[in-house]
């Protein structure tokens, strides 16, 4: 399964733990909103790439 993470903001390490265990056997990719250079339309494109996405706030 392809697996999407949005962050808003740099992961805490508690954060970084869940983030590895959801993403165990599964092909993963992370999107940082909290990059000032954010291309939102890649991030839409990876949205639609994926078959899960989840959003880290």
């Amino acid at each position: 399964m392809k697996l999407l993470h949005i962050l808003r903001s740099k992961q805490a390490d508690n954060t970084k733990t869940l983030m590895e265990i959801l993403s165990e056997g599964n092909e993963v990719s992370e999107f940082p909103l909290y990059d000032e250079q954010a291309d939102y339309e890649k991030l839409i494109d990876a949205i639609f790439e994926n078959d899960k996405v989840i959003s880290w706030w």
